[in-house]
């Protein structure tokens, strides 16, 4: 069995995100479904989780789902972080550069140097370009860094002019992260998305799920709730997530180029 909560987790989330999954897990026992006592963490947390048969939780980014996982998983629902602009249960990615940087409109910044965490991202890659061809700017890849934070660092460390990051991560790096104060917000890509959704094995109930995962979080301090920025749980369905525009991948880009 397996169970992660790898998107949103760092040393200040991580006890709140033991004691989300404290509350799922017995929850689930409750139910008869057995669970896993901790939560998987490090590297195979991500794909090794979701995509194992012995998944019991974990949260994917909406474009593995739509891409690779929709049939082979069962959507549980949706967390709602309140995230400025967006409807519940939606988010969008933050376009950030230098704070020294003169240039101060998302216009002025196509065609430069743009970092990205990996091809896969809705957030971070899918997001800004689909906002960029909507807009008739240019983003090609110049930096794939391998993660949100990373991305957001090599624009603090001039490796990269832009890069686009998850608005509830965006919130995280500016509260724990003091190379963030080097930065500066310059647009949000719109429109907002579903967010990152919670799954379980195809072969599991998505109602009972959803049931007990909802009153786990409504359980939750409001401390916890406060350092997870989670509101509640959202039923979104699995068409709205398959329905977001896929872009062209960095290499199609890099090709045209």
């Amino acid at each position: 069995m397996i169970a992660s909560l790898g998107m949103y987790d760092r040393p200040e989330t991580a006890a709140a995100n033991d004691r989300l999954w404290a509350g799922i897990r017995d929850g689930l026992r409750a139910e008869g479904i057995k669970a896993p006592d901790a939560l998987t963490r490090g590297e195979h947390a991500y794909w090794d989780a979701w995509q194992s048969p012995d998944l019991i939780f974990s949260q994917t980014c909406g474009f593995p789902f739509r891409a690779k996982l929709h049939d082979h998983v069962t959507l549980i629902g949706t967390p709602d972080y309140g995230l400025p602009g967006c409807p519940p249960g939606h988010y969008n990615s933050v376009f950030v550069a230098r704070k020294d940087d003169p240039r101060s409109t998302l216009n002025e910044f196509s065609d430069a140097p743009f970092a990205y965490n990996e091809d896969l991202s809705q957030s971070g890659w899918a997001a800004p370009q689909n906002h960029a061809a909507t807009h008739g700017l240019h983003f090609p890849p110049s930096l794939q860094t391998g993660g949100h934070r990373l991305s957001a660092l090599a624009v603090a460390d001039s490796r990269a002019d832009i890069a686009a990051i998850d608005a509830l991560t965006w919130e995280l790096l500016s509260q724990y992260e003091p190379f963030a104060a080097c930065l500066k917000e310059i647009a949000r890509t719109q429109p907002p998305t579903p967010v990152l959704p919670y799954i379980t094995a195809k072969t599991n109930d998505a109602a009972v799920f959803f049931r007990i995962t909802a009153a786990a979080i409504a359980a939750l301090s409001a401390a916890d709730k406060a350092t997870l920025h989670l509101k509640g749980l959202i039923a979104i369905p699995a068409s709205a997530y398959l329905a977001v525009p896929t872009p062209a991948s960095p290499e199609q880009i890099a090709h045209n180029l």
